[in-house]
């Protein structure tokens, strides 16, 4: 097929080059000695999939792939292309294959929803079935949504791949927050959600109340669950200078990261500008929405028809360097997102960025956003875009309540939040997938002795020696 023919010709090209450079060389010969090990006697080979965002754009992705790469483990990421970034067919990131693929539907509808789906899944299956072929498969790690990549794992678990569900989103708490209702697609998506619960050897998920639904709605035990929460790394998320241009003439800055969808909230921000420029009086306000998502060019043609265009910069995504300008400058930071169930269950990157840079927060009470952020939010009690601005006024009108609200936040973070405390839990996860499957061997070991009729020979050793 021919997604396979170009990933194929990409691949290997990329891994001439990556024979050819010294700095891939020089890292894997940094790795642990005794790296887990995988069916073929190599390290362990994990291959994470992920539909909704490209890689390494996907920050929690990222994240992970590096931690299990770093701890020995083979990784490679399969994604679909980015729009403006992340346009190769393959490459290899620091030690991590990833191999994307072009996606040419998306999802607004039941039709065009299904085609993106289709074609995601099918174009995963072919470069899963590559990397098989080339480079051997134990693991299967697939992050949501959708609850789709079961129907892929199942089979392949009948051949002893593991498969990690990483629950990032609740999807149908997602549907009902975007279209409304429990109909017949909800009832579908629970299904799907279930079938990919019980599909799984191992399930993470980002807070206590998804583990929590893991166990009830998923029926699952509670070893099979664990929480990695979304932490910030610490060495990439830190302050740099303040870059005054970017409040683009006005005296403050209010900063927005993220998906930029129908449950984000983002139509709150454009009613509390106009609010705090209308009944407030205030213009001293310029507000960046750093991001996108569906609802990125509806927002910019609302602000044009609101007359607010000049109070709003749009800029999309940004690398590292141009995000961390943003959050030096940045004088208070929006969760916008509103209170609806889905919402309330989870927990939002931008929150724990925002905190890993010292800066308040302004958002909605969520149950999820307050266990997460603590003192360093102010929360607006109710679904109110007035309410929201009144909050952003008051933090703006008092530097040291922000200053304190970001320092607790900082510290929060640092203390109980960082990324290497859920990097600790998510290699842990990974530590008893490979000790089941030494015990799982050794006991079909034994097995086929025993139905031999002859005492068992000891398994030859896999402590990482050749």
């Amino acid at each position: 097929m021919p997604i396979l023919a170009e990933v194929e010709n990409a691949a290997h090209a990329a891994d001439t080059r990556e024979e050819q450079t010294p700095e891939v060389r020089s890292t894997a010969a940094e790795m642990p000695p005794a790296p887990p090990r995988g069916a073929a006697a190599g390290p362990l080979r994990v291959a994470m999939l992920v539909e909704n965002m490209s890689f390494p754009r996907d920050r929690r992705v990222r994240q992970e792939a590096e931690a299990l790469s770093a701890a020995g483990y083979r990784v490679s990421v399969v994604c679909p292309r980015g729009e403006r970034e992340d346009r190769a067919l393959h490459e290899t990131v620091g030690q991590v294959r990833v191999y994307r693929y072009p996606q040419p539907w998306s999802g607004h509808g039941a039709l065009t929803y299904a085609l993106e789906y289709g074609w995601a899944l099918l174009a995963t299956a072919i470069v899963l079935a590559w990397i098989g072929v080339r480079h051997g498969l134990d693991v299967i790690h697939s992050a949501n949504p959708p609850d789709m990549f079961f129907v892929l794992a199942a089979p392949l678990r009948l051949l002893g791949v593991r498969y990690v569900f990483d629950q990032h989103d609740l999807s149908p708490e997602m549907y009902e927050s975007k279209f409304g209702g429990r109909g017949r697609a909800y009832q579908a998506l629970q299904w799907l959600e279930r079938a990919t619960y019980r599909a799984a050897d191992r399930v993470i998920v980002t807070n206590r109340s998804f583990a929590q639904i893991a166990r009830t709605r998923g029926g699952l035990r509670a070893e099979a669950v664990q929480v990695v929460r979304n932490g910030p790394d610490l060495d990439h998320f830190h302050l740099g200078a303040p870059r005054p241009e970017l409040k683009r003439g006005a005296r403050y800055l209010a900063l927005y990261i993220g998906v930029m969808g129908k449950q984000d909230g983002l139509d709150r921000v454009l009613e509390a500008a106009q609010h705090m420029a209308r009944q407030r009086g205030r213009h001293d306000v310029h507000f960046a929405l750093l991001g996108n998502g569906d609802e990125w060019e509806p927002l910019q043609r609302r602000a044009r028809e609101l007359g607010a265009s000049e109070a709003f910069s749009f800029p999309g995504w940004m690398n590292d360097e141009q995000l961390m300008a943003y959050l030096s400058t940045a004088d208070v930071c929006l969760a916008p997102d509103p209170p609806v169930r889905m919402n309330q269950l989870s927990t939002m990157i931008k929150i724990m960025e925002y905190m890993s840079c010292g800066r308040a927060i302004v958002s909605f009470d969520l149950l999820e956003t307050r266990r997460s952020a603590g003192k360093a939010a102010l929360y607006v009690p109710q679904d109110d875009p007035a309410q929201f601005a009144d909050a952003i006024l008051q933090l703006l009108d008092d530097p040291a309540r922000r200053a304190r609200m970001g320092a607790a936040g900082l510290e929060r973070v640092r203390s109980e939040l960082h990324w290497g405390r859920s990097r600790e839990v998510l290699l842990g996860v990974y530590a008893q997938l490979v000790s089941e499957g030494a015990a799982r061997k050794l006991a079909a070991h034994e097995a086929a002795w025993l139905r031999a009729g002859t005492r068992p020979r000891p398994l030859p050793q896999t402590d990482g020696s050749r």
